[in-house]
């Protein structure tokens, strides 16, 4: 999916996965299990992981749009909820230039701020792994540029990150590195060097667990289905991912809830993978997509995310895809208010710190003095991005699916 923002500053604030190759040409049940046989391990090969509702209500929030003038929206949300506790709060860094990958320090401030104010919320931080990272840039440099990540050319940019996060109270935040990396949209996709990507993977993981203080979780989230590449063939290893999350559209057109759950690298492919690796699951983009207003989709999107074990959850929240926010979908706003209102949410579990990193820090270079220049302030969000599918980046920082 697109984060739909060109000038995000640094943050975008609190998403599909299609079954078709890059061109966008849709494949058929047949030739997705054909292509993808070879590629994941047959059904039996672990046990089912249980279907039951837990106690409590899976940690759930919203993307409702951009910089820190949004978050109020998350109150108002909530109380459009009957007071529901929004636990999660989910976030975005800009991927124009390395100096957002190092974020923004205010908005950074703005957003651990939130998180900080209640103990039981959880900041979900969407962080690229590349720059420009949507540019249309050919595989051919996507693949040097995964090798210079691979070799450490990069963790500067990481490290600063780690560092600014820690320091402004975003210790314990759920990074969403390099999401829909089977894709086509990112720079950060994977296909054009799986070896490398997992590499340099790897490589950011170890370099932000090398900040002293931090407890951050790392969340490995591709689009639902079989798209440019099989998820499966991206995954960097269990020392070195959290949570196996997965975006998931009603898409594509005419296909139902069931198709979701059994096509290819689906929704059962995912909560049996996770369990194999001793992984829970989460779901940090999901809503309406290709089928118009869908309530049956909300309902047995929302039954499967409180029946498996998931994490956390957030729903892309503007039209066509949500509900708060959006006019477009009245059947499935009723029945999402209906399933959501009054939410206690969860108790938050604060992680213990990972394992030391096993890769090599590159430190960071001295920074020569710099003549005086003036100061410049953020930019200010625009209007909101049209929500049509593959739609170019926006001023608006509202996150919308990416064409197949």
């Amino acid at each position: 999916m697109r984060m739909g923002r060109l000038t995000l500053a640094a943050a975008a604030l609190l998403l599909m996965a299609t079954a078709g190759f890059p061109a966008g040409t849709p494949l058929s049940g047949t030739e997705r299990h054909s292509l993808s046989s070879d590629a994941f391990e047959p059904r039996g090969a672990a046990p089912r992981p249980p279907v039951q509702r837990p106690r409590h209500e899976p940690p759930f929030g919203a993307f409702v749009g951009s910089w820190d003038d949004y978050i109020p929206q998350i109150g108002k949300y909530a109380q459009w909820l009957g007071n529901a506790n929004m636990q999660v709060g989910h976030t975005y860094l800009a991927g124009n230039g390395w100096a957002d990958i190092e974020g923004e320090p205010v908005v950074l401030g703005l957003w651990s701020q939130w998180r900080l104010a209640d103990p039981s919320r959880l900041l979900v931080l969407g962080v690229p792994m590349l720059v420009p990272n949507e540019a249309h840039v050919p595989d051919g440099e996507v693949a040097r540029l995964l090798g210079q990540g691979a070799r450490g050319d990069f963790d500067s940019h990481f490290l600063r990150l780690a560092r600014r996060l820690v320091a402004l109270g975003g210790a314990d935040t759920v990074i969403t590195l390099g999401w829909e990396m089977n894709g086509i949209t990112y720079t950060h996709r994977c296909k054009p060097d799986p070896s490398a990507w997992k590499a340099y993977w790897r490589r950011i993981v170890g370099v932000m667990r090398s900040v002293p203080g931090q407890r951050f979780r790392f969340d490995f989230a591709p689009n639902r289905g079989l798209d440019a590449i099989p998820w499966t063939k991206c995954y960097p290893g269990d020392d070195v991912v959290d949570i196996v999350g997965m975006d998931s559209y009603d898409q594509p057109a005419g296909s139902t809830f069931d198709d979701y759950v059994r096509e290819p690298y689906g929704l059962q492919d995912q909560v049996e993978f996770a369990a194999k690796h001793g992984k829970s699951v989460s779901y940090p983009e999901w809503g309406l997509f290709r089928n118009g207003d869908n309530p049956e989709f909300v309902r047995r999107m929302v039954d499967w995310m409180r029946t498996h074990d998931t994490t956390y959850q957030t729903v892309t929240d503007y039209c066509p895809h949500g509900f708060f926010q959006c006019r477009s979908n009245p059947r499935s706003t009723a029945v999402f208010k209906q399933l959501m209102a009054g939410s206690p949410g969860a108790p938050q579990v604060v992680p213990t710190a990972p394992p030391a990193p096993t890769v090599p820090v590159v430190p960071t270079p001295p920074t020569p003095p710099a003549a005086p220049s003036p100061s410049v302030g953020p930019t200010p969000p625009a209007a909101t991005a049209s929500p049509s599918a593959g739609a170019s980046p926006s001023p608006s920082a509202t996150r919308t699916p990416s064409r197949r």
